[in-house]
């Protein structure tokens, strides 16, 4: 038998407006493209997939479960956009079914540059979940499954029992990803994706060349009961915006989520959430990962973030601020600062070619990285003057 670990990540980034050098005002954000946006993936996305999984959890009377982690960012426009999306993660958390997990409020790279504002953001999204969920979450997933040695140190600080992160050949080894893991130096658990088959669904789903092509439900629930050689544990994580966004209605997408479970518990399976899995699996072996990892792109790695020099320029000048910022004691600086360290303004700038270069692609607003990265700046800098004069 073979327990699935489903995990989504929901996340909208507050975008910026076209801003020139010859700008001076304070509103960097483009309020009609972000409700545009989340107006439309609340369509496409958040609405039928939400409404789908709080049926299915229904239906199958507590046997189908999955973890939703949301950032602030996300649950922000929600509320100021989309009130029934905000109204429908409600709902799906009413059934009891659904764990919710901990991570950086603003979707960001602060472990990378600053463990202080890392800490904060946490704490605000905990803060954010205990509002909205009346949760006290146990389990943690860094922005893009981010993970390191520190990453497990500092949750464990921090109170969290589970990480969420990616398995990569330089750390697993020999060893299988189906398996609960131990953190270096720590009492932290860890939950391993199982990239293989989050990418049938997540990326191949619809491409028509793929041997495997149509993917069918009964077919993927085979595939997860053969899998238990692997470890008795399939970690399926994804964007949630793969269901009727990245992967249209138009392609099946949502037959194959409401068939899903019935195959799966058919073929004597189990669904459970992150904090069953460890708490139902002693851990296997200890994982030392001194090295950054992350579910991004083919390389596993950073590079999605800071694999040029416009990004990593534009990083170091962001967080080189946040000490000025912080001294101001202006809470709007502050909040126009902690949504410039959202890391989907380092992901726009990418120059990557290829399919990698072809996702960024898809994400970005901008016409080039270099756009990206110009207009990033321009922001930067009218911030750093309003920081000089406090």
């Amino acid at each position: 038998m073979s327990s699935i670990c489903l995990y989504f990540q929901v996340h909208q980034p507050f975008r910026l407006r076209r801003y020139s050098v010859f700008d001076s005002g304070s509103q960097y954000f483009d309020d009609a493209e972000n409700q545009r946006i989340a107006q439309k993936v609340a369509e496409k996305c958040y609405l039928p997939a939400t409404a789908l999984l709080r049926d299915l959890c229904r239906q199958h009377k507590g046997q189908f479960r999955l973890a939703l982690s949301i950032t602030g960012t996300a649950m922000e426009q929600f509320d100021r956009y989309t009130p029934a999306v905000a109204q429908a993660f409600a709902d799906l958390a009413a059934t009891g079914c659904v764990e919710f997990l901990a991570e950086t409020y603003y979707h960001s790279l602060a472990l990378l540059y600053s463990e202080a504002e890392f800490r904060a953001q946490v704490q605000r999204h905990r803060k954010m979940l205990g509002e909205r969920f009346a949760c006290k979450p146990r389990g943690f997933r860094n922005t893009e499954l981010i993970y390191n040695n520190d990453v497990a140190r500092i949750a464990a600080e921090l109170g969290f029992n589970t990480v969420m992160t990616e398995s990569t050949a330089a750390i697993l080894g020999p060893r299988p990803p189906g398996c609960v893991y131990r953190a270096t130096g720590g009492p932290v658990k860890l939950l391993l994706k199982n990239h293989r088959l989050s990418d049938h669904i997540a990326f191949r789903f619809s491409d028509s060349s793929w041997v495997e092509f149509p993917l069918m439900a009964d077919k993927f629930a085979r595939w997860i009961t053969q899998s238990a050689t692997a470890g008795p544990l399939v970690n399926l994580f994804m964007d949630y915006e793969t269901f009727g966004e990245h992967q249209s209605a138009q392609t099946g997408i949502f037959d194959f989520l409401s068939a899903l479970p019935r195959y799966v518990l058919a073929e004597g399976n189990a669904f459970l959430t992150p904090a069953q899995c460890v708490e139902m699996y002693k851990p296997q072996d200890t994982l030392n990962v001194p090295h950054t990892i992350s579910w991004a792109d083919s390389e596993r790695d950073l590079s999605a973030w800071l694999g040029n020099a416009m990004q990593t320029s534009a990083m170091a000048a962001l967080y080189k601020l946040e000490a000025p910022v912080k001294a101001t004691a202006n809470p709007d600086l502050l909040e126009d600062w902690r949504r410039l360290t959202a890391s989907d303004h380092a992901y726009y700038m990418s120059t990557k070619r290829l399919a990698d270069g072809n996702v960024h692609q898809y994400f970005s607003p901008y016409e080039s990285p270099y756009d990206a990265y110009i207009n990033f700046m321009n922001v930067l800098d009218n911030l750093r003057t309003r920081v000089r004069r406090g």
